[in-house]
């Protein structure tokens, strides 16, 4: 068996947008016309920039080889070029494409991926969601003026919603306001206060049912941030996340030693070296690879094991499309310290479109997919019929509420 073709996708998601306005999917076909799909999680360039970097990648490294040979595979696109280092933009080629393979080898072998890589531990993973606006609302999800990014009140009622009528034991918000290209700053006392005033809201409205999962952007000083958790900590946050840029870990250490409230670091993250770090540092108690990002499937499971021997736990980051989702799920269902996953909502929408058969949320818990590969395939009718034809970036600092 042998990779014989491949193809791009990007695809605009149209609003509200959950999860970004256009997703990046590549897709390897065997000489046997077994197909598998993965995502590129990356915005360092505009998208059809980065497809055109995973097919200059397929072309030069994947076509004509065995789809078991994932190792080999990625190690030689790693060091292409003399490079053997950490790269957000190749990381993410690398791991859309590393998916894709995983897919194939599953459906050759008719398995899902995670009864390869150890089999399944979890016949259910925990699930949460971040507060977007009511979906009877129909807005677009970057329209950060919104209250409920800003009103205590209106937050804590949404997460009251999704709790009771999905079932969610979690919900994210981020009330410290959008992240900044700049340097950390020190949090003003109405940041402070307004992030207070968020979790005293939500914790009421929601109580011991469900956890508060604090995000920020990595835009504070670590005194910021430690001066802001001390003012959230009477709430008991599961979590406090990514409180100071990715690049200054022993800062970010300095955060998780000042605080009771576990840290939880990743997503902008990539490769176990870069993971390795963190989890050495004691920077982070919770990893939050995204798997479009992180290295794909393989590295993340490497990644968590680097985490176990320390006793820290994985979370995986979706921001992304459903593909990504399918990747995360493969991932935790196999991954003893697995503790929380993130889904967007109850994966409806847009996001079930674009796969052949949905992703299974029941109480608040993912059911894993028992089908071959990664669980399900992309639905390329929706894809083809949704091309991204805009021209502004992924990010847009002022007015996004979620980071990429």
């Amino acid at each position: 068996m042998k990779i014989e073709s491949f193809e791009t996708f990007v695809v605009a998601n149209p609003p509200p947008s959950m999860g970004g306005r256009y997703f990046i999917f590549v897709k390897l076909v065997t000489d046997d016309g077994i197909v598998g799909y993965g995502e590129v999680y990356t915005a360092t360039f505009s998208p059809d920039v980065v497809a055109r970097m995973t097919e200059d990648v397929c072309e030069r490294h994947i076509v004509g080889n065995d789809p078991h040979h994932i190792e080999r595979m990625w190690r030689e696109v790693y060091g292409a070029g003399y490079t053997l280092r950490p790269d957000i933009s190749l990381g993410s080629v690398l791991s859309g494409i590393e998916c894709a393979l995983w897919d194939i080898v599953g459906k050759a072998h008719g398995v899902p991926v995670y009864e390869l890589l150890g089999g399944r531990v979890h016949d259910r993973l925990r699930a949460y969601t971040y507060l977007y606006p009511a979906p009877a609302e129909a807005m677009d999800v970057y329209e950060y003026g919104h209250p409920v990014y800003t009103d205590p009140a209106v937050a804590a009622a949404r997460a009251a919603e999704e709790v009771e009528r999905l079932g969610f034991t979690a919900v994210k918000f981020d009330p410290a306001g959008p992240y900044t290209v700049y340097d950390g700053h020190m949090p003003p006392l109405e940041t402070i206060e307004r992030s207070a005033n968020f979790c005293a809201a939500i914790r009421e409205a929601v109580g011991t049912k469900a956890d508060l999962l604090f995000g920020t952007h990595g835009q504070f000083t670590a005194a910021g941030a430690i001066r802001l958790a001390k003012a959230i900590e009477p709430y008991d946050p599961l979590w406090f996340e990514e409180p100071v840029p990715p690049e200054n870990v022993d800062e970010m250490a300095r955060v998780a030693r000042g605080t009771s409230i576990p840290v939880a670091t990743g997503e902008r993250l990539t490769t176990k070296w870069e993971f390795a770090r963190v989890v050495e540092a004691g920077a982070a108690a919770i990893l939050q690879p995204a798997l479009g990002r992180c290295g794909g499937i393989l590295e993340a499971k490497k990644i968590a094991a680097i985490a176990e021997t320390h006793y820290v736990q994985m979370a995986p980051h979706l921001y992304c499309g459903p593909i990504e989702a399918l990747a995360n799920i493969q991932f935790a269902t196999c991954t003893p310290n697995f503790l929380i996953l993130e889904a967007i909502r109850d994966f409806g929408g847009f996001h079930n479109e674009l796969l052949t058969n949905p992703i299974e949320l029941v109480d608040g818990y993912v059911i894993p997919p028992t089908e071959p590969g990664i669980g399900a395939a992309l639905s390329e009718d929706v894809a083809r019929a949704h091309p991204w034809t805009g021209t502004h970036l992924h990010l847009e600092p002022k007015t996004t509420p979620e980071t990429p």
